[in-house]
């Protein structure tokens, strides 16, 4: 059992949270390059060089900040997942949850998911943790639905070599030992949805719908249809 915080670290804990929090408020209302230690300090009514106690760089704290949406993320989904009956309203819902958490918080959205192009995740940090819970939630769905009723895959010899290469070294993450064509199949079903998310959270469909949604729950019938189960896809109730 893990010994009580003392009253400094308390102290230390409410005033990390305030500023990841005064922080989001930033990056909402003043985008990614509206972020700086100074602003955040001033908004907290602190110095400075008190917030530099806390974070020894601007990039540090951003990079808690996206470990922390990463969790969020991640305990969103997992209780969109585990209020769902079975398994195929389990998976479908589960999808809808990140959509609906992408829509509803775009700025949070495009920081997690630049984050690298950024540079934030490119040495071992507890964001590689938390990102690694995130794809666990989609990868134990794909698994449980493999086991439970196997859908199309390519054989190993059906892959091209450099592709099998590296899914034979990402299958090492995955709940339990699967072939290499779950995999595939697992990666190309996340760039579809994933690619449906993101280019409705950037604009990139406005030039064709004005709502993207109809087109979101069309791809999501198509997932079905790629994991043989296109009698599992049911419209959303609300």
């Amino acid at each position: 059992m893990a010994a009580p915080l003392t009253r400094r670290e308390r102290l230390r804990a409410e005033t990390v949270q305030e500023i990841q929090s005064t922080a989001r408020r930033m990056l909402v209302s003043e985008g990614y390059d509206g972020l700086s230690l100074r602003a955040i300090a001033r908004a907290m009514g602190m110095s400075a060089p008190a917030l530099y106690r806390y974070y020894a760089s601007r990039e540090e704290l951003i990079a808690a900040l996206v470990t922390a949406l990463k969790v969020e993320m991640t305990e969103t989904l997992l209780r969109a997942r585990d209020a769902q009956p079975d398994l195929p309203h389990r998976m479908l819902e589960t999808c809808r949850e990140f959509r609906r958490w992408a829509v509803e918080h775009p700025a949070e959205f495009t920081l997690v998911f630049t984050a690298s192009a950024i540079g934030l995740d490119r040495r071992p940090s507890p964001a590689d943790d938390a990102g690694e819970q995130f794809g666990q939630v989609f990868a134990e769905l794909i698994t449980e639905l493999y086991l439970t009723r196997p859908f199309p895959i390519p054989a190993d010899d059906e892959i091209d070599e450099p592709l099998r290469v590296q899914l034979q070294e990402w299958c090492d993450d995955f709940p339990q030992p699967l072939p290499l064509g779950v995999s595939q199949v697992f990666l190309s079903c996340w760039i579809r949805l994933y690619g449906t998310v993101s280019m409705e959270v950037f604009r990139q469909l406005e030039f064709a719908l004005t709502d993207a949604n109809p087109m979101f729950e069309a791809e999501l019938h198509g997932l079905a249809q790629t994991l043989g189960v296109p009698d599992w896809y049911y419209p959303p109730t609300a």
